[in-house]
């Protein structure tokens, strides 16, 4: 199975100025990404920068980057910019790995590329894992998954979904079996449908829950959704993050 994996990356960030750049171990956090990528089966790890400093920061450490326009309004944008300028056709898999995943688990990438590859229906592939906190079911910032009986998705939310009618007791949230599903932010696509989702409309539930990946279902499209036993290791939004990823990489060399 061929496949790419794109990172976007992109310069600017509030909670953390120069992200992309940020040093673990030595070397730049979206270096870090990549080289986690290429452990997988993919046969080519690009990174996608908004920013010429990025490019050259992947390009002295043997990392294959593009420069794309700094005004994208999302990651898939600039996505969808990447496989013009590399050449994609349209039934090759990309595999948008963030780059800010310097822990991603390479057959995690495997995985959500092989089920896009299995599933000709779906135009997207996704990966989700349990919930085993109630405050991560309720925490607006966890976004939750509820599939079909084929692992299809049927809905991703900020709320705590699927609700359990009887699982507050004395004000104690209990948690469902089978656990409830965290989403996990790893796509697959075909490179067709990357290219044309940019310029689908906007779907009002997309807009209120700020997830763009409704904008697919909405629009009619299937999202397959891998589900793995094991939650994805951390990513990289504050600096407190980042200091807790450099204290793992410290203790456990990846």
């Amino acid at each position: 199975m061929g496949f790419c994996v794109l990172v976007p990356a992109r310069l600017a960030s509030t909670r953390l100025p120069n992200k992309p750049l940020a040093d673990i171990a030595g070397l730049p956090m979206v270096v870090r990404v990549a080289q986690r990528a290429r452990a997988s089966s993919a046969s080519r790890v690009v990174v996608a920068a908004d920013h010429a400093c990025i490019v050259q920061a992947c390009s002295a450490h043997g990392v294959e980057a593009v420069l794309t326009r700094d005004d994208h309004p999302s990651g898939s944008d600039r996505l969808a910019e990447a496989c013009e300028l590399l050449g994609l056709s349209d039934q090759d898999i990309v595999v948008n790995v963030q780059g800010d995943e310097p822990l991603i688990e390479p057959a995690l990438i495997d995985a959500v590329a092989a089920l896009l590859q299995a599933r000709p229906e779906a135009s997207m592939s996704t990966a989700a894992h349990a919930i085993e906190d109630a405050g991560d079911f309720t925490n607006p910032n966890v976004v939750k998954v509820v599939l079909d009986a084929g692992n299809l998705a049927l809905y991703f939310s900020r709320a705590p979904i699927p609700w359990w009618r009887d699982g507050v007791a004395n004000g104690v949230i209990v948690l469902p079996e089978p656990r409830p599903l965290r989403h996990v932010g790893i796509y697959g696509y075909r490179a067709g449908f990357l290219r044309e989702f940019p310029r689908l409309a906007q779907a009002p539930v997309e807009v209120l829950e700020a997830l763009e990946q409704l904008r697919a279902l909405w629009h009619g499209h299937r999202i397959a959704v891998h589900v793995s036993a094991e939650a994805p290791g951390i990513g990289v939004d504050t600096p407190q993050d980042l200091e807790r990823v450099r204290a793992l990489w410290g203790r456990t060399p990846l």
